[in-house]
């Protein structure tokens, strides 16, 4: 059971990284019919501008999150001003093209910002072995004089942060949709672009918020990764954001709270698999195993688990 409830909060905390890039995903693909496939170097952008704060010029923890945040989001803003706003009117699949040269650029960018070491973000709350055991027996001690425990639930201090900065942050998206006046304008130019237009609404505005709100909830999920002792950011960080793909797929393109779902179900089903999968799948069997939930979902709900099915008649 021990092993149990540790890889429930392993999973639910990996599931957070891809509900914060899940929900970016599907706030700009509301907004601008596109999928962004930026987001892997757009969070890896984020996380590396936090570190660099935090490790190279010794920012306190919560300064540096927060430059981290906006610089992510000024960069979002502006590539959605001068890349993606040429775009509009243009086929979907066009413009999510052109979100693949942005990765690709971007990806060359944050490559050069973080060098050849990986980059960690320390945590505030961390101690020496920044991590809570609960339960179990002390059997002995490390060199450092910590305890090693057996049959424990292990949590990391990070684990915990992640979990509570998602409630925080999805809490907060809902009361910014439901009760602002940018987010019910956001939520307007979702539903029909041209009623919008109509009754007032900025929607070239919405489209750069969008695209804003998006990099700063990218640049969580890269503070998320790097934080804390077992965390760190590094040339091949990127792909953690990719396995965020099968989580909107699950919970649905369109859908806000499909996202969050998705997100920590993909990450359940890695962190379980992780531990009970047979030997004879291999050692990394977990990796696969988000995009095998995704093709079963395809099959039996092709919009997703929360998606808005879209019928044609012809």
């Amino acid at each position: 059971m021990a092993e149990f409830f540790t890889a429930t909060v392993r999973g639910l905390s990996q599931g957070s990284v891809y509900v914060m890039l899940g929900l970016g995903f599907v706030i700009i693909y509301r907004a601008t019919q596109v999928v962004n496939l930026a987001a892997p170097a757009i969070m890896v952008f984020g996380g590396t501008i936090t570190s660099m704060a935090v490790i190279g010029q010794g920012w306190p923890f919560a300064l540096a999150v927060l430059l981290g945040i906006l610089a992510t989001a000024a960069l979002g803003a502006f590539m959605e001003r001068l890349v993606m706003r040429p775009m509009v009117g243009e086929p979907p699949f066009s413009a999510t093209m052109v979100t693949v040269g942005i990765l690709i650029v971007m990806t060359q960018v944050v490559n050069k910002m973080l060098g050849v070491q990986d980059r960690q973000i320390g945590l505030p709350l961390s101690d020496r072995s920044d991590q809570l055991n609960i339960g179990g027996e002390v059997v002995g001690t490390t060199a450092d004089g910590l305890p090693i425990y057996l049959r424990s639930v292990t949590i990391f201090h990070r684990e915990l942060l992640q979990l509570a900065v998602v409630v925080v942050v999805v809490a907060g998206l809902m009361a910014y949709f439901k009760w602002s006046r940018s987010g019910i304008a956001m939520r307007a130019t979702a539903l029909d672009q041209e009623v919008a237009l109509a009754q007032g609404v900025n929607v070239g505005r919405m489209f750069g918020l969008s695209w804003a709100i998006a990099g700063a909830l990218s640049a969580l999920a890269g503070v998320m990764v790097a934080a804390g002792q077992q965390g760190a950011l590094g040339r091949t960080t990127a792909f953690v954001a990719l396995k965020s793909l099968p989580a909107i797929i699950l919970g649905g393109l369109d859908s806000v709270g499909g996202a969050v779902v998705g997100g920590f179900v993909i990450g359940l089903a890695e962190a379980y698999t992780k531990i009970y999968q047979p030997e004879s799948l291999g050692a990394n069997f977990d990796q696969v195993v988000p995009y095998l939930v995704m093709m079963l979902v395809l099959l039996v709900r092709p919009y997703g688990l929360f998606g808005t099915p879209e019928v044609e008649r012809v």
